[in-house]
């Protein structure tokens, strides 16, 4: 509930904070898809932060296992999104919340079926993990700043990449 609560929040941060550019690292810019990824990465991001101190001891692959978790999330939301507005032919704010729940709970299922797994796996993927993470990180640090022109980051109403120019103050 912490990480769909939190990430309800990151919606509104940039506007909450009359535009402070830096928020927007983590802060929703706009209604595109890859701002939504963001809403649920952050806040799973740092509650993973604050679960490793004390499940280091109690787990197997923590790190694979959040990562998994954390590459989920947005697989999830792409599938239902593009989904249900396929077959709909519109965007309810409903199913939208729905959506990002879903996407939400799938994560944390996921990296919870994978640090209880009684097995160790390989060191190779506690760094292809870490790579991973950092990669996610960057992306999620800098896209909103420097989006590509690609469907995820379109706002689905101006068409604008980004932060939008009604936002520019």
């Amino acid at each position: 509930m912490l990480i769909i609560g939190f990430g309800t929040t990151l919606h509104f941060w940039f506007e909450w904070s009359n535009y402070w550019r830096p928020i927007t690292i983590i802060a929703a810019v706009n209604e595109s898809t890859w701002e939504h990824f963001k809403m649920a990465f952050w806040p799973s991001l740092i509650w993973g932060a604050i679960e490793y101190p004390y499940l280091r001891d109690e787990v197997v692959n923590f790190l694979p296992a959040k990562v998994l978790g954390l590459l989920t999330m947005p697989a999830v939301t792409m599938i239902l999104f593009y989904g249900y507005t396929f077959l709909t032919g519109h965007h309810y704010l409903i199913a939208d919340v729905a959506v990002f729940i879903l996407s939400v709970i799938s994560g944390q299922y996921v990296s919870y079926r994978v640090f209880t797994d009684s097995k160790k796996m390989d060191r190779k993927y506690d760094v292809l993990a870490a790579i991973v993470l950092v990669v996610m990180i960057g992306a999620f640090s800098l896209l909103s700043q420097y989006p590509p022109r690609n469907f995820l980051f379109r706002h689905p109403d101006s068409n604008e990449y980004g932060i939008l120019s009604e936002y520019d103050h």
